[in-house]
């Protein structure tokens, strides 16, 4: 069964502002949350349904691919789409309104990471591998990520329990909140470690090999899963986002999966057509050029563009073409283009033509 359009699913239009997005998916996700509805099945699979929507059309990269090329254009290309359980997203819109923190004890999630990655325009149109460094709090050595000093135990936290959480009702719904006595850890250090103060974890000179797929753009970003920071012993590590940039290229410019190039010839190379060798991203190819070419006029190298990000083929290069006049003549040529303006018909140049026509018609009626 083919999957509904994202933006209907959750009953918004395109251009949708994010304060309305999150208003329309609190509004469903409460009518269909599991816990309101026990037992109905279609409830829990629309709201798995209602979460992935709105998980795609919530983050600028997923709603870009997605507007582009539709559900094809979420899964491939080297990104990954990155949907959680059905649960984390309506718990992290409440806890935007209560202040709650997810996880329980022991197991808070580590912190995601950004890197912006500069590659260049030929490495973007075919892809690339490179290696990136830079420095991440990871799990201490010393201690293990308890934060205690060697032979200590941390105590259970007296607030909590030992649950890193507190409970508090809010209408029909039992909610949930990190402890702030112990910062959801369920635990409190009285001897801390010496390496990591008791934080569990220190920095860490990090090496990871980034994939960057053919055909990505500048301001894409790629997820690598548990790349982050590390979370409390047994939390999940963050995630790391590589945001691309692209740098410009000395002929070429891109649109979408197109690749333009503007490229000058000559006057008589207009007027004579000629058989021209124009560079594209992968070498250099023949263009016929026809006689009588205007400067301005379009011509398409199927297939001589970008690949696409859903695996469906390729662009095309467009070479728009700049018909240059010259700007210095000897005598001799200037007495050539003089006797070809006398010999010449003002009917071979219809625009010409069609201008002085018009001109008579308004003027010298």
């Amino acid at each position: 069964m083919s999957k509904r359009d994202y933006y209907e699913v959750l009953g918004v239009a395109k251009g949708v502002s994010d304060d309305e997005l999150k208003k329309a998916f609190r509004k469903m996700a409460i009518q269909h949350h599991p816990d309101r509805n026990p037992g109905d099945k279609s409830a829990e699979e629309k709201f798995k349904e209602l979460n992935e929507a709105y998980q795609v059309l919530s983050d600028p990269q997923r709603k870009a691919a997605y507007d582009q090329f539709g559900h094809a254009g979420l899964g491939g290309g080297g990104f990954d789409p990155g949907f959680g359980s059905f649960t984390d997203i309506f718990d992290n819109l409440f806890n935007d309104i209560f202040g709650g923190g997810g996880g329980g004890r022991g197991q808070r999630g580590g912190v995601d990471l950004r890197y912006q990655l500069q590659i260049a325009f030929e490495e973007a149109v075919f892809g690339v591998e490179k290696k990136i460094h830079f420095e991440k709090e990871a799990v201490c050595e010393t201690c293990h990520g308890s934060g205690a000093k060697a032979g200590t135990k941390p105590k259970a936290c007296k607030q909590c329990k030992g649950s890193g959480q507190v409970r508090f009702n809010q209408g029909f719904f039992v909610l949930t909140r990190t402890c702030t006595a112990c910062a959801g850890r369920g635990e409190i250090i009285e001897d801390k470690c010496g390496t990591c103060k008791g934080h569990g974890r220190t920095k860490k000179k990090t090496e990871v090999v980034v994939k960057v797929p053919a055909g990505i753009d500048s301001g894409q970003r790629l997820r690598l899963r548990g790349e982050g920071e590390s979370g409390t012993p047994g939390g999940q590590p963050g995630d790391l986002y590589v945001e691309v940039l692209v740098q410009d290229h000395a002929l070429f410019r891109r649109e979408g999966e197109h690749i333009i190039l503007e490229m000058p010839i000559s006057l008589v190379q207009a007027a004579l057509g000629a058989d021209m060798e124009v560079p594209t991203i992968g070498g250099t190819t023949q263009l016929k050029v026809a006689a009588g070419t205007q400067s301005g006029e379009l011509f398409r190298l199927k297939g001589k563009g970008i690949r696409r990000l859903n695996g469906s083929g390729f662009g095309d290069q467009v070479v728009r073409v700049h018909v240059e006049v010259p700007q210095k003549l000897t005598r001799r040529q200037r007495e050539l283009l003089e006797e070809f303006e006398r010999e010449g018909s003002i009917d071979s140049q219809p625009g010409v033509s069609s201008f002085a026509k018009k001109f008579r018609e308004i003027f010298r009626s």
